[in-house]
This record gives structure tokens, C-alpha cells and sequence, in this order.
């Protein structure tokens, strides 16, 4: 019989469907409440970079609540956006490089549409889901992934990915979905895929990658897709056990483990009967089991005297060889003493001078460009005649192109193409048939000296593997009757220098908010080429001029390996002309050694002309204001001062704290002493913590093509950054 509930009292009902109609309207008004000012406005840039397209309905390039306002593909849960959910849509365009500011968003779906450019630096930081499959997106992983700690499922197959893996995985233990499949990726597979312990499926089938699959050796996997690559060597039998093992269409070795070392026997065991997933013998070479002798005894005892006398006669001959090696060494050295007259101190220079000799070696294989960036392979560094270094050559995986197609797609490098000159020549806008616009640097041959001409297909092979958001890509080169000509990729809206200096001509004014955006593009480029490629970059011409910026105002440094071009004599004039005064460090104009410490003391003066809208060196102004460096920097860390110093054009729309810590950054990077100089992360982590507090800050107007913004100048408010 069962058992029956206790009655609910009839008088409660009236309060309990109260109660319920209350729980509703909360839980209502939680859902739909007012949207994170920063994921809005992350979303917006996402809209206008994929061209604000019809399909995404609800979606807004300014204004709108995409919480409240059921934006397509958008999920929420209070004000913060968590999932974005866009597959299949048509969609072209790129994703832009606001997306990091969506700090709440966990899943990140935009596969199966016609997207294009490469995959941004900085992405949302705390995805659990990435999926890019079935796109057009070019270039590499961005490095910024390494910190993704929550990633669990990421898929970039069916790409236009490609160069080798960069090696930043140690951090991303919670991956257990990966495929890169269906792309152009290169070179070995990185060492830290080993720190991806939870990893189940891995799928890298349909690429260009070499080496061996030892680093995949105790992964959980379960499912393993490497078919159509170039691995070579040897199946690891540690990977017999994955439950789908598919490989065939590289150029492994048959069998799937190595076979024992040479003159090794085979273990006293029993001959494994291994097989692999396609059922075929597995047995390594040699694995069989020792036999034994027909009466199925041991050794026979002839064959016991026979290994003793034989052991006994290796013995007597090897005690005859040392003791004629003791002889003949000790006569050596003897002679060796004699020779030398016994000047102790003479030895001691010569090793001296030895040491000397190997420290130049390696601080110029430091500075030098010489390996490709993504492989963190080390270069082995060895000495020329002239007591240079050089490193190994490397393939050239730029484009070649004729003179004759240069000359077409400039007008014959006519003079109203002309968009610039540096110290190695001019550079020129070129349109080609397809219509692609291209950026042509001409190098005066006049500016390279023999051994440097020698060297311009190696700067080229380094150069065509720099790989980042914020650096210029060289796309080609050309070499075809005694021309040097690079090919660079387009950036049509001008340079820094332009933009501050030249504002007042009926241009933009950048904002502040822009100006520290800026500075964290540029700043992330030198992180790259300093922290990232091994061994590391040295830019040696870092400039306003040299940072260029496209329609969204993201920078992209330019010039970057071209050092190794530039012929000494150049650098010391340079150096007699602008030293402290100008971009260069001091120890550059009193040793003409170059560091990452002086690529960061010029990164410290652009940051001041980021600030003050003053050039470096200034003729015009009054004496003690000429050199930039040294009017401001006894100022920056007097409020007063410093609010004097700012850009007029800024018209005071900006933060005071955000001022403030700005500057402090810069005091730091322009140090007279290099050793104090941070390095370039610890320089982004600053101008991170900027952008971020700047995120909560509204548009002076809806006008997307505004560089100015409205923020509380107020000291005491931490709120804007």
C-alpha cells in the first residue's frame, strides 16, 4: 500500500505562487541585464571587421545591449557574454583584435565560413572552446595561447595555417581536443606537447611536418591521425596501444620500434609478437631468441677455451698499445715544455685571448639574425675568415619575383608611387593584375657592402619567418640582375610619425586611448623578436616612422631583420649623428654595440612621442628643448610637470593616472644604463593592465571613426585604467 504525503496547507498557496512569480521576475531580470561595456564593445569590433554583415541579426557596429537584444549566436549569463556561436554563416572578413576584452567568454565558435587574415595575437584569455575550422585563415597559432590555461577543445583544421608549431604548449594541461589538420604546418612537432597530459584526440593529418612522434610517447591518447606528413624514423611502440593509430603516407621506417643497438644480443626473453593497426608483423630486426646447440646443453667446453684464450690475447695486446700510447704522450709533452721555455705567462695569454676571441663569437651571435623564429631551433654559430659569424643556410620561403613584374606593378618605379625612404632605399606602392597591393622596398646597391650582398638571400630566408600580428610580412624578394628588392605586404593608412607630428594639417588626432593601444602593439612585435624567435632579433632601427598603422590603428612594425644589411660604416655614422639625443641608446654612441636593451631605450623614446607629440630631435624649440629625452625625463614623475607635457592635440581627454603610470613605464625604458632596462614582457604586462581598465570607458560620440575619448580626469578614480 503506499505510503501518502503530508497534506500542503491550502492557506499557503496564495504565498507560495508569490513567491514563484518573484523567483521568475529575478531570475528574469538577471538574464537580461545591461551588457558588459567592454564585451559591447568588443563585439562591435568583431561585427565591423566581418564587415557587418546582414545574417548576424540583432548585431550592431555601435550601440545596441547584445544581452538584452537576443544578438544571433550570442549567449549570456548576467551581463557577461559567454559563449559565441557563429558556425556556418557565410561570414567573411577577419576577426579583428579587440576579442581579448571578452574576459567572461568561454566558447568561440566560428567555423565553417569564409573568414580570412591571420588568427589575432590576443584572444579571449579564458576559452574553454576554440573552433576556427573551415576557414581562410593564414600565418601561425598565436604565441598569446600559451596563457589560455582553461582551453579544453581547440580546431584550426581546414586552414591556410602554416610555418612549424611555435613551442608554447607547456601551459595547456586541460587540452584534450586538438586538430590542426588540413593546414601547411611545418618542422618537428614542438617538446611541449609532452605537458599536454590530458590530451585524448589528437589529428594533424594533411600537413608538412617532420622529425619523429617520440614527443607523443605517454599521452593518454586514444585517438592519433598523423597520415600525410613527413615524419620519419621510427614508430615509438609505445603508440601500438592508441586505440585508432593512423600514420600511413609519411616516411617511417618499417616496424614500429628501433631495432636493438649494434653487437647488442637480443634480451634472455621470449620474441614479442607485436603487431600494428593494420595487422602487419611488428617484430623489430633481430628480436628472435638466442638458439641453443642440438643437444640442447649450454656452450661445449672447446668453445669455452676457445673465448678464454682469445679474451687473454685481446688483453696482452691492448696492455702493448698503452704503454707505447704512455710513451710516445710523455715525449710530447716534454716537448711541449721545451718549446714553450717555460713561460707560464706567455699560456696564460693566449688563453686569455682565447676566451676574449669566443666572447666576441657569442655576443655576435646574439645580435646577428640568423635562425627561423618558430622552430626555436639553436643555429650552430661558426667562424668565417674575417672573423664574423654564420650560421647555417636556410631555405628561402619567400616568393621570387622578376624585375620586369616589379617594374609593371610600379610604373617603373615611378615617382608617384613613391610612399617612402630609408637609409637602404626608397620604397614604392605596387598593383599587381590580381589587384593585390603590395609595398616594394628598392635597395641601393651603393648601400651594401660585397660581403653584405653576399648575405641578402640569408636576411631574406630569416625575414620571411617572422611571423606576427603587429610586424610588417615580407611576402617576396628579388634578386634577378644585381637588384635587391623586397616585397612587403600593404599598409595603406600612414605612419606613427605622420600621424602625431602632422595632425594639425587636416589629419586624425589619435586619442589616448589609441596611443597606449599603440604602444602595446609595438611593444608586443619587440616581445616577439626578443623573447619568442631563438636566438633572438635586435630591430636596430626602431622609429615612429617605422610603425605603421592600417584602417583599425593597429601598428605593425616595419624594417625588422634588415640590420644585418645595413653596412657598419652606416651604423657609425648614425651613431656620431643622432646617439643619445635621438632613438639610439647611449652605449650605442659611445660602443656602437647594439642590444635588446637599446631596441627597448628606443622603444621609450617613441613612447615619449606617443605622450608629448614632440619629434626626438627638434631644431625649432628653444635649446634645452631640442632633445626630447632630455627635457622630459627629469618631468616624469611630477604630476604637475607632466600634465603640461601632453599633446595639445589630446585637448586634456585623458585619464591622469593612466598619464601618469604611462610615463613611468617610459622612465624605466629610457635608462642611461641598459642593465636596468626591463625587458619587453615585463613592458606589456604594464600597458596590458591600461587597455584593460581602458575597456570600461565610453566614446566621447557613436561615431566609429572617432580617435577621442572621454575620461574622468580625476587622480582619485581608478575606474578608466
Amino acid at each position: 500500500m503506499p505510503q501518502q504525503g503530508i497534506p500542503f496547507p491550502s492557506s499557503l498557496a496564495p504565498f507560495l505562487t508569490g513567491f514563484l512569480w518573484v523567483a521568475v521576475i529575478l531570475e528574469v531580470h538577471l538574464a537580461t541585464g545591461t551588457t558588459d561595456p567592454s564585451d559591447v564593445q568588443a563585439l562591435q569590433g568583431l561585427y565591423s571587421s566581418l564587415n557587418s554583415p546582414s545574417q548576424l541579426t540583432n548585431w550592431k557596429s555601435s550601440g545596441g545591449d547584445p544581452c538584452t537584444e537576443s544578438w544571433k549566436g550570442v549567449t549570456c549569463v548576467g551581463s557577461s557574454v559567454v559563449s559565441i556561436q557563429l558556425s556556418g554563416l557565410s561570414l567573411s572578413g577577419s576577426m579583428g583584435y579587440s576579442s581579448d576584452n571578452l574576459k567572461s567568454l568561454g566558447v568561440l565558435d566560428l567555423s565553417n565560413n569564409n573568414m580570412t587574415g591571420q588568427i589575432p595575437y590576443q584572444l579571449p584569455p579564458n576559452l574553454t572552446s576554440l573552433n576556427l575550422g573551415g576557414n581562410n585563415f593564414t600565418g601561425n597559432l598565436p604565441y598569446s595561447m600559451s596563457t589560455m590555461y582553461s582551453l579544453n577543445y581547440l580546431n584550426v583544421t581546414h586552414n591556410s595555417l602554416s610555418q612549424p608549431l611555435q613551442d608554447f604548449f607547456s601551459n595547456l594541461g586541460n587540452l584534450s581536443t586538438m586538430d590542426l589538420s588540413f593546414n601547411s604546418f611545418s618542422g618537428n612537432l614542438p617538446a611541449s606537447f609532452s605537458s599536454i597530459t590530458n590530451i585524448s584526440s589528437l589529428y594533424m593529418q594533411n600537413n608538412q611536418f617532420t622529425g619523429s612522434l617520440n614527443v607523443l610517447v605517454g599521452l593518454p591518447l586514444t585517438t592519433l591521425n598523423v597520415a600525410d606528413n613527413q615524419f620519419s624514423g621510427w614508430i615509438p611502440k609505445e603508440l601500438s596501444s592508441v586505440q585508432t593509430f593512423i600514420y600511413n603516407g609519411n616516411y617511417f621506417s618499417n616496424g614500429p620500434a628501433p631495432p636493438p643497438p649494434p653487437y647488442t644480443p637480443p634480451p634472455p626473453a621470449k620474441a614479442r609478437s607485436n603487431r600494428t593497426h593494420s595487422g602487419s608483423d611488428a617484430n623489430p630486426p633481430g628480436s628472435s631468441g638466442g638458439q641453443r646447440s642440438s643437444s640442447g646443453q649450454g656452450l661445449t667446453t672447446a668453445a669455452v677455451i676457445g673465448i678464454v684464450a682469445g679474451s687473454v690475447l685481446l688483453l696482452a695486446i691492448l696492455l702493448v698499445g698503452i704503454c707505447l700510447w704512455s710513451r710516445k704522450t710523455k715525449k710530447q709533452v716534454n716537448g711541449g715544455r721545451t718549446a714553450a721555455g717555460g713561460s707560464h705567462s706567455s699560456s696564460k695569454r693566449s688563453v686569455s685571448s682565447d676566451i676574449q676571441e669566443q666572447s666576441s663569437k657569442s655576443i655576435a651571435a646574439v645580435v646577428d639574425l640568423k635562425p627561423p623564429p618558430f622552430d626555436k631551433v639553436v643555429v650552430e654559430v661558426v667562424p668565417v675568415k674575417n672573423g664574423s659569424v654564420k650560421g647555417v643556410k636556410l631555405p628561402v620561403t619567400a616568393t621570387s619575383y622578376t624585375v620586369a613584374t616589379l617594374q609593371t606593378a610600379t610604373n617603373s618605379f615611378s615617382q608617384d608611387n613613391l610612399i617612402g625612404e630609408g637609409s637602404l632605399g626608397r620604397v614604392y606602392r605596387a598593383e599587381f593584375p590580381n589587384g593585390k597591393v603590395m609595398a616594394i622596398k628598392k635597395i641601393d646597391n651603393a648601400a651594401l657592402s660585397l660581403q653584405e650582398e653576399d648575405n641578402f638571400l640569408e636576411a631574406v630566408a630569416n625575414m620571411s619567418r617572422l611571423r606576427h600580428p603587429n610586424i610588417v610580412s615580407l611576402a617576396g624578394y628579388c634578386t634577378e640582375h644585381g637588384q635587391r628588392l623586397l616585397v612587403y605586404e600593404y599598409i595603406g593608412n600612414g605612419n606613427l610619425h605622420d600621424l602625431l607630428h602632422f595632425a594639425e594639417d587636416g589629419g586624425r588626432t589619435l586619442g589616448w586611448n589609441a596611443r597606449v593601444r599603440v604602444a602595446l602593439g609595438i611593444a608586443r612585435a619587440l616581445e616577439y623578436l626578443h623573447e619568442v624567435c631563438l636566438p633572438l632579433v635586435v630591430h636596430r632601427n626602431l622609429k615612429s616612422a617605422n610603425i605603421l598603422l592600417d584602417d583599425e590603428l593597429t601598428p605593425h612594425l616595419s624594417d625588422c631583420g634588415l640590420a644585418p644589411l645595413i653596412p657598419n660604416t652606416e651604423r657609425q655614422v648614425a651613431a656620431q649623428m643622432v646617439g643619445s639625443f635621438g632613438y639610439s641608446a647611449p652605449e650605442f654612441a659611445f660602443s656602437g654595440v647594439y642590444t635588446v636593451k637599446s631596441d627597448v631605450y628606443s622603444f621609450g623614446v617613441v613612447m615619449l612621442e606617443i605622450l608629448t607629440g614632440r619629434k626626438p630631435l627638434d631644431s625649432s624649440r628653444a635649446r634645452s628643448e631640442q632633445s626630447l629625452v632630455r627635457w622630459a625625463t627629469p618631468q616624469l614623475h611630477d604630476i604637475d610637470a607632466l600634465s603640461k607635457m601632453v599633446d595639445p592635440s589630446l585637448n586634456g581627454m585623458y585619464p591622469a593616472k593612466s598619464l601618469s603610470r604611462f610615463a613611468d613605464i617610459i622612465a624605466l625604458c629610457v635608462q642611461p644604463e641598459p642593465e636596468f632596462r626591463p625587458p619587453m614582457s615585463e613592458v606589456i604586462q604594464q600597458l596590458v593592465r591600461l587597455v584593460q581598465r581602458a575597456s570600461v570607458v565610453k566614446r566621447l560620440s557613436s561615431d566609429e571613426s572617432s580617435f577621442a575619448y572621454r575620461t574622468p580626469d580625476y587622480e582619485g578614480i581608478d575606474a578608466p585604467f
